[in-house]
């Protein structure tokens, strides 16, 4: 367990050199692509969790939050394409 955690730790790591990647992006597609990469962290987070506590309804969570990320990302590019905010 001790190496699941550790790992847990370094996602959370991560998480917070990519929110710096999102305020430091010169673009907005860097920060589009910030958030997607925040977003795939939490699920690996949540799924680690759910192994952890062997807990199978933290998958559903996990996949739910995935498919919302995964619109969203998705949502925001296409307006950003169609000319939104540059």
């Amino acid at each position: 367990m001790g190496f699941l955690y550790g790992v847990l730790f370094f996602l959370c790591v991560c998480i917070i050199f990519l929110i710096l990647r999102m305020i430091l992006g010169p673009s907005i597609w860097d920060r589009l692509l910030g958030f997607n990469m925040i977003s795939m962290k939490i699920v690996m987070s949540i799924v680690i969790f759910a192994f952890i506590q062997n807990a199978s309804f933290y998958l559903d969570v996990a996949l739910a939050y995935a498919i919302l990320g995964f619109i969203g990302t998705i949502i925001v590019a296409r307006h950003i394409e169609k000319g939104g905010d540059k």
